[in-house]
């Protein structure tokens, strides 16, 4: 990088901190943590995007597609549920939690099970998102490391206290605007990507030499149940649909962006947005990952790049593998990027880890205020209680920068363990939304009860856990499976203990006016999503015959 590339990147950081600024003025928690209810549907839906659309997306999805021993395009599988889990949360999650008028989706479980119940998943989520969001910074600081020889300590402290000052100043407004500036920079970085990648596979033979067929492989029929069965169509579809509802319409990263809306409608044409651009910006992450794959095997002077990083910043990874494949994108940036550009794409990667970053403090400091200290009958003061915002906003970014230090690193096994957690727990906090919405029978014991056991059922079945644990059940089951195990196994043993314990009150309170009408499937945004989804099963069945 020369002066241009690190002047981009000082004016960029300089932009977001007077953008902290101009968002100062914040009167009450609605305001700061949902935006004083006004955002309307097109910051809202970048915005989810960029938290969910991440610098390890924008790094590590290429890598897999073009780069990754056994990966390829069945990257896009990812994505088949998004259009009919949009629908769901739509029909059935948001009506209720918007209508209810809460900041931290949580205080609803309390509503209707207990507090008990409430804590459970609030804890859950701050000690997995936090801890989740650590690793993804260091992991992002690592390799910018390992390409520009900037130690990554300072990378970490420029990404996590840029991110923090803006979010403390500016709460909710600046987070979701500066997420939509941050996925538009991150979107153009693709487009510049793939202009460049596209012209240099071309001039050294074309894309059709450059890769194995085996890689535009999409659908596969197999059902995650055996030994290297992964991505597999309905495992994909049935566990992805599991994970996506609970992820959006459930954990407060996401709930809290529709919280924000003005009203519903917004809501719907935000989630609409969301079901329709995902899957065309993945898909372009993926077209990304086969060109720059290509250029790996056409140019043997980038493999010898690739490879000369790895050993020099990840000697073990080298040892094993001769190169890391997450390094393919930000090498080939400094490789064959002109300056400027590259100053623009770093910024990209930048933005991706602060969009996510930014996300995540503010949601965990919504869920610690109100489900720690605004909790019971007497709610604290505004000023009081504007304070106590700001502090945990200070807090939860230290601790994400803490836990960027301790749990990070070259050290795989960590980030295996935050998605197999992840994956353990979605289901279970689902099915407890879904009881609370639906179930008139389920008490506040049978509730903890389903939670818990099916926690530590999916721990089993998760083969991480078995390799951390040392021991297996003699058989591999697919990280996303646990998202639909997880909910069912909850419903059970929820049933269960519940009718054994009938002597235990039933809350029955209606929290809502809300009840799932046959003409709310009959919505225009029903339609478009359920066709997007015919859709893209039709291109990604083609896929192969298409770019073959």
């Amino acid at each position: 990088m020369n002066w241009l590339d690190y002047s981009i990147i000082i004016g960029y950081i300089i932009f977001f901190l007077g953008m902290g600024y101009f968002f100062k003025e914040n009167k009450d928690s609605k305001d700061y943590f949902l935006g004083g209810r006004s955002m309307g549907w097109f910051p809202l839906s970048l915005s989810t995007m960029a938290t969910q659309l991440s610098a390890i997306s924008f790094i590590s999805a290429p890598a897999f597609v073009g780069l990754k021993i056994g990966g390829g395009m069945k990257w896009l599988t990812f994505e088949f549920a998004v259009p009919i889990a949009m629908i769901a949360i739509m029909l059935v999650i948001i009506p209720p939690l918007f209508r209810s008028g809460i900041v931290s989706i949580y205080e609803y479980v309390e509503k209707r099970f207990s507090t008990s119940t409430r804590m459970t998943l609030s804890i859950v989520f701050q000690i997995s998102r936090s801890l989740g969001t650590g690793v993804m910074v260091y992991t992002i600081a690592i390799i910018l490391q390992a390409v520009l020889d900037i130690d990554y300590i300072y990378t970490i402290l420029i990404i996590s206290v840029i991110t923090i000052i803006y979010s403390w100043q500016g709460g909710m407004k600046a987070v979701v605007w500066g997420d939509t500036i941050q996925m538009i920079i991150l979107f153009a970085g693709l487009i510049i990507c793939l202009f460049y990648g596209w012209d240099l596979v071309q001039a050294k033979g074309g894309l059709a030499n450059g890769f194995d067929p085996e890689r535009l492989k999409v659908i596969d029929a197999n059902l995650g149940l055996g030994d290297g069965d992964e991505y597999g169509f309905w495992p994909m579809l049935i566990g992805g649909f599991f994970l996506y509802v609970s992820y959006y319409g459930c954990d407060q990263t996401q709930a809290q962006r529709m919280l924000s809306a003005k009203n519903e409608k917004t809501i719907r044409q935000l989630l609409l947005a969301n079901g329709l651009l995902r899957f065309p910006v993945v898909f372009v992450y993926c077209i990304m990952g086969l060109i720059l794959g290509a250029l790996v095997s056409l140019a043997p002077d980038f493999l010898g790049d690739i490879a000369a990083t790895t050993e020099r910043h990840f000697p073990e990874e080298f040892a094993a593998n001769g190169v890391k494949a997450d390094l393919m994108v930000p090498v080939f940036i400094i490789k064959y990027l002109p300056h400027g550009l590259i100053g623009i794409l770093m910024i990209g990667i930048l933005s991706a880890a602060m969009s996510s970053l930014s996300s995540t403090v503010n949601s965990l400091s919504a869920v610690t205020v109100e489900d720690f200290f605004n909790r019971g009958k007497e709610k604290l003061a505004t000023g009081k209680y504007m304070l106590i915002s700001k502090g945990a906003v200070v807090f939860w970014g230290a601790l994400c920068i803490a836990f960027s230090f301790l749990f990070g690193g070259s050290k795989s096994a960590v980030i295996e363990i935050i998605n197999a957690i992840g994956s353990v727990f979605y289901g279970p906090v689902l099915a407890t939304f879904i009881l609370a919405f639906f179930s008139k029978k389920i008490n506040h014991i049978g509730m903890n009860a389903g939670i818990i056991g099916a926690v530590l059922i999916n721990l089993l079945f998760s083969k991480t856990m078995q390799e951390i644990f040392g021991f297996d059940l003699g058989f591999d089951i697919f990280w996303i499976w646990l998202n639909f195990t997880g909910f069912a196994m909850t419903v059970v043993f929820a049933y269960l203990v519940s009718a054994v314990t009938k002597g235990v009150e039933v809350k029955t309170a209606k929290l809502t006016d809300f009840t799932l009408k046959k003409s709310d499937f009959f919505r225009k945004e029903v339609y478009i999503l359920a066709a997007f989804f015919i859709a893209i099963l039709i291109l990604s069945y083609f896929i192969p015959a298409i770019l073959g």
